[in-house]
Parts: C-alpha cells; structure tokens; sequence
C-alpha cells in the first residue's frame, strides 16, 4: 500500500458528473465534504510495504459505504464504479477507468475483519462530525437492540449433526485427500454425505431418524478418532470444520457400554443427559459464532443481535422555532455507536461497552434512554458516577409480598445503614447483617429471628417461609437507593412524557434494516458481521448528513415534533 487518500477527481470526469447532475448526488457531496474521512493511513497495519501496490484501501471503504447506503451486492458495487458518473467522481477514476474486478471487496473486508479495522471508517466519520459539532458530550443518546439472522441454513439436531461430518470430509478431501483415503470407505461416504443433509427428506420415522442420528455420530467418532490419533498429522485437527466437528459430536452425543460390556455412542437428551447452554452450543457446521436464540413466545432465531445508538438532542418548541426564524437549524441525528455480539447476549451485558465506547470517543451522553432490558442497580449507579444519567425503567419488586395487596416488601422496611440494622413494619429489629455474593455481585443478605416473626401479628403479610421468619435480600447501600428512586421516579407522569424521546430509535432501526438489510447478516463469523453493521451505520450516518447538507432531513423534521410534544408535556 502507498498511502495517499482519495485521488483528485480528474477535469473530465467533474465536467461530465457537473453537467450529469447539475444538483449533486449522494456519492458527489459525500466526496466533496468527506474526502479527508476515507484516507489510506489508518489501514496502514493491515497491508503490506513490499509488492506491486494494491488498490487504495481509503477508496475501497468508500466503495463499501456507498454499497451499504443503496443495498448493493459486491458485483453490482463493482458495476458502479464503471458506470455511474457520480460514483466515478467520487472515487476520483477517469471516465474510461475499467473499474476493478468484484472479488477484491471481499478480500479487502476479510483483511479488516482480520486485523480488527472493522470500525475505522465508522469512527473517522464520527470524529468529523464531532469535530464539525454535530456530535458531542453531554447530550441525549438512545439505545435500542434487534435480531440479526445468520447468513447460514437453519438445522435441526440431526441434520446438524449429519452436515457437520459432511463438511469436514469436505475439507479434508481438498486439504488432505491422501490421508482421508487410508482412514475411511471414501466410496461409502461419497454416497452418504454427497448431497448437503438439508438437501434431502429426513426419514418420517421416528425409528428410522434414531437409526440415522447413530449413523451420523458413529461416522463423526470414527472421523475424530482418525484425526485425533497418535500418528495423524498435527495440522489434520487445526483444520476448523474438523475442530467444529469434534465440539458437535460432543454436544450432541455421548458414550456409554451397553449390557454386553460394548461401546454405544447415543444421542443425547436434553432433558436427561443434557445438552450445552445455549451460549456455547454450536448451531452450523459454517459460522462457529451463529447461536440459536428467543425472545418472549413468538421470536425464535439463530444468528446475532445488534445494539445500535444515536443522537436525540432535540431543542424546546420555542427554542426550535427561534431557531428556524434565525436559518438555524437543528443538527441530525447520528448514530454514534454500533455493537454486535451473538444472539445469546442479553442487552444487560451490552450497556457498559456501549457505555464505554462512547466515552472513549468524548461523546459521552449526559443522558442515556434504554429499555428494560439494559439497566441493573449496578450500572445506574456506575453511569451516574461518571457523569451519565439513564432513563430507563427498571424491573419492579415481584415477589410476593410486592404482589399481595395487603403484603410487605421492601419498601415497607426501614434500613439504618449505619447500625446494619433493619426495622421491619412492626417495629423489629433484624437479628443478622450478612454481606455475600450472589452470582458475582455483592448484596446483604437480612434475616429476622424466628423468635420475632412467629409470634408477630403480622407474619402471614409478611413472609410465607417454612420456617416462619423474614428474609431480605438487599444491594449495597448506593445501587440500592439508586433502584428506589428509580422505580419511584418512574411511576410519574413527568417521567413517562420524556421517556417518549427513546421511541424514536426504533424508525432508526426500520431504517438500518430497509436501506441496509441489516436484518440479514451477509458473511459468515462474527467480526464480519461486525464489519457489516459498522458499514451499515456509517451509511446511515452519511445518508442523514447528506439529508442534512440539502435541507431534505425531513424524518428529523418528523421525529422532532413527537419529541417537542414530549418537552411540552414535561414543562
């Protein structure tokens, strides 16, 4: 690689794209006012100094954005750089540049992929913007979440288990064909995993579809066995198929002697002989980082889950309106991070990195809007500490008492800190103060004496424990009030009125999934994925600029008169 950005647009081809599109286009405008965005250096690490030089990586990335912002395959983003005016305006090619061929936008995005540069465009344009005072610290931020569906088959157990030894012999036929000949039946094999296991009707019996699942584990045991013996080859089992084939056979089957003293290999059951937590369960054979995953009865998926965050400082309706009379208008909103992790991650374990990630590039929100699904006592109090305030309800008390109309909770009891004491609704005192932990996190465990409760008037409101006595389960002193106010805060009215403003994440995600087809991942692996989505975000980013730049930021116009309803009510 030779460093040095975008080339200069040549006199011609501004000629021809000036008169084409006397107007601009998206492509134009993003060249005329990003160019300094898509430069060479920061990829620098990830190409070599020695060869014959390569294409620019800066002028590759903006080819990749420009796919994303108008939902193009790697053969169509190559077809416009030959034959769009503006496209070639903006990549600075002259008109009779051939373009380049397809190909090399995979190979560039698995060069990202693989030394960790997925973000460096994503957060470049971020940096312009805050330089430019579009984005900045201390405002409101929102953060939403949505499913991501992997860009590899769905299968069951069985055919998971059966495509799985499929592609190992698969790559073992091209890596070591002369090895795999010597190990097994290559004939007998050829015949039963020929077809792609999903390609053809599993059996209707159940029978029959046991006896297939014995087949398959019997197969992928003799495979492993092979691969794992003394005198195999050491690279035959650093093969990744292989690798996966082995951690499929353990999750899905196991070894037992049968009454006649032989080994057995046999399914396993979930319910009896278990299977691994869905975290670490292996769902294809293709992408080791695709996970099944559900969210409430109806939402059943296997792939990943995306965290996406913008922007949502919107003025007060006098404010907004003097601003208009002025030519002043409202900057748009931005997303300003973008967060992949498998399906199996539950939006709790996404707020501090979001969280982080945004101080990191000084655009920490002074207030942070989520669902339920994102705060816990901990990181509230946390994100207050460092100067972040979240708005965002927190999970009621639901145990029983909080239920019963007539019952005690939490609320009902009198805390002393101090003393390590605890007076309870009628006038008690706790006999003990236990710190523990409890699933890695600290809490206060309180017990009351039985000698208090059983006699109380009120023990059948308050605890229905086999042993007759009261036990609380507390955070420590500061997330623990901050959980207090938070629920009370959150039964108000002023509070509902300015949670409204998170709503609009959603039509941001509508977006991110119609524009880009963010719903479906296009690559296999997960920081492909991640790759995808931080194009995807930063296309969205330069579509609401360039909305922005023309005066046509009419989604904002719309959102922000929902979200100036919103302060009305508040004030």
């Amino acid at each position: 690689m030779r460093p040095k950005g975008l080339p200069d647009v040549p006199a011609q081809t501004a000629a021809v794209a000036r008169a084409a599109f006397p107007q601009g286009s998206l492509a134009m405008r993003v060249r005329d006012r990003l160019a300094e965005v898509f430069a060479d250096e920061p990829f620098a690490d990830a190409f070599g100094v020695r060869g014959a030089p390569g294409l620019s990586p800066g002028v590759l990335s903006l080819v990749t954005v420009l796919q994303f912002a108008e939902d193009l395959t790697d053969r169509q983003a190559a077809a416009m750089a030959v034959r769009a005016i503006d496209w070639k305006y903006a990549l600075g090619a002259e008109l009779t540049d051939t373009g380049f061929d397809a190909s090399v936008l995979s190979r560039f995005r698995t060069r990202l992929a693989g030394h960790g540069m997925e973000r460096v465009v994503f957060d470049r344009l971020l940096e312009h913007c805050k330089d430019g005072g579009l984005v900045a610290a201390g405002g409101k931020q929102r953060t939403d979440s949505t499913h991501v569906i992997s860009a590899v088959r769905d299968l069951n157990r069985l055919e998971l288990a059966g495509e799985s030894v499929r592609a190992a012999l698969e790559a073992l036929a091209v890596a070591a064909p002369a090895w795999l000949a010597g190990q097994v039946d290559v004939a007998e094999f050829a015949h039963r995993y020929g077809p792609r296991v999903d390609g053809w009707r599993m059996p209707s019996s159940q029978t029959k579809r046991d006896r297939l699942a014995q087949v398959f584990g019997q197969d992928a045991l003799e495979l492993c066995r092979a691969a794992w013996a003394f005198d195999a080859p050491g690279w035959i089992r650093e093969i990744e198929s292989v690798r996966l084939l082995r951690q499929i056979l353990v999750q899905t089957y196991y070894l037992h002697t049968d009454t006649r003293g032989r080994e057995v290999i046999k399914k396993r059951d979930a319910d009896d002989e278990g299977v691994p937590p869905g975290q670490l369960r292996l769902a294809s054979p293709y992408d080791p980082d695709a996970r099944w995953a559900a969210k409430g009865e109806d939402l059943f998926w296997m792939g990943f889950k995306v965290h996406i965050t913008e922007t949502c400082d919107t003025p007060a309706e006098a404010e907004a309106e003097a601003e208009a009379e002025a030519g002043v208008r409202a900057a748009p909103n931005l997303i300003t991070d973008v967060f992949t992790t498998d399906a199996t991650v539950p939006d709790v374990e996404a707020t501090a990195p979001v969280q982080r990630r945004l101080a990191e590039h000084g655009v920490k929100p002074g207030e942070h809007y989520l669902d339920s699904g994102y705060p816990s006592a901990d990181l509230i109090t946390a994100a207050l500490k460092r100067g972040t305030r979240m708005v965002t309800p927190v999970l009621l008390d639901h145990s029983a008492q909080a239920k019963a109309a007539t019952g005690f909770d939490k609320n009902a009891f009198a805390i002393d800190w101090k003393a390590r004491q605890v007076r309870c609704p009628a006038g008690k005192s706790s006999a003990h103060w236990n710190p523990v932990k409890q699933h890695g996190a600290d809490a206060i465990v309180i017990t009351f004496s039985v000698r208090t409760c059983r006699p109380c008037p009120f023990q059948e409101q308050c605890t229905s424990s086999a042993l007759g006595r009261r036990m609380l389960t507390l955070r420590p002193r500061e997330p623990h009030e901050a959980l207090v106010r938070a629920r009370a805060e959150q039964k108000t009215e002023t509070w509902k009125a300015k949670y409204a403003l998170r709503a609009g994440v959603e039509g941001t995600i509508n977006q991110a999934l119609d524009i880009t087809g963010m719903r479906r991942a296009r690559y296999r692996g997960l920081p492909k994925v991640r790759l995808q989505h931080a194009f995807s975000a930063t296309a969205l980013n330069v579509i609401r600029l360039d909305a922005y730049w023309t005066g046509h930021d009419q989604h904002h116009t719309r959102t922000s008169r929902l979200e100036h309803l919103a302060y009305r009510l508040t004030a």
